[in-house]
């Protein structure tokens, strides 16, 4: 054809360069990407190569943010971490000595959270099977947390009467096992209760069946 170029075929246009994000931007999308990556293929599963294709830059910019695996995977738990948060929901019953309301908070909230975000829960299933260092933390923020607060608690209301004599910290692994294994047969199996069991009542049912359990007959 004579005269001027030929239009690639079809009319494809030529690649636009991904803009130039602000850091705090692109460290986010960093950790978003690790956090889902890390959760599907595990720490030891996943490169960093496939972290930086992800997000769509070199893994030179993500050396940039993040030096190593390890300095990324503890920042995507200092992120993503909701210890604290689930206890601050439960500390005004706590302070009534609402028993009911105390367990009926902090179930709902490790259950809705999860079903919101369940990268965390398979994060620390990953991070402890790995056996790599930062399973400790991982522990650490996620359940040591949780495990404190309730033998407190408990501690206080054996104290007052209220419980009968038994190991607080136990106790508040038993409660805390229920909670969790109903939260793992829905998000980590895929297996959804029957349409009776909602979530509201299969927390009433576990608060309940725990307090016949610790409180005076």
């Amino acid at each position: 054809m004579a005269g001027g170029t030929a239009a690639p075929a079809g009319g494809a246009q030529k690649p636009t360069r991904r803009a130039r994000l602000p850091g705090e931007e692109r460290r986010r999308q960093i950790i978003e990407a690790a956090a889902t990556l890390f959760s599907r293929k595990g720490f030891r599963g996943t490169t960093t190569r496939e972290i930086a294709g992800a997000v769509g830059v070199s893994e030179a910019m993500l050396f940039k943010h993040f030096a190593t695996k390890e300095e990324l995977y503890a920042a995507i738990i200092e992120t993503r971490s909701h210890g604290r948060r689930v206890l601050d929901a439960a500390v005004a019953a706590a302070e009534r000595e609402d028993d009911a309301e105390v367990l009926r908070t902090l179930a709902r909230e490790m259950i809705e959270r999860t079903r919101t975000d369940a990268t965390l829960m398979r994060l620390t299933f990953f991070s402890a099977l790995e056996g790599h260092a930062l399973s400790d933390m991982m522990f650490r923020s996620r359940v040591q947390q949780l495990d404190e607060f309730l033998s407190r608690y408990f501690e206080k209301r054996i104290a007052a009467g209220a419980f009968r004599s038994l190991d607080a910290l136990q106790a508040a692994w038993n409660f805390v096992g229920m909670v969790a294994y109903h939260v793992q047969r829905r998000e980590l199996f895929g297996q959804k209760p029957p349409p009776h069991l909602t979530t509201e009542r299969a927390v009433e049912e576990m608060v309940a069946l725990f307090l016949h359990g610790v409180r005076h007959a």
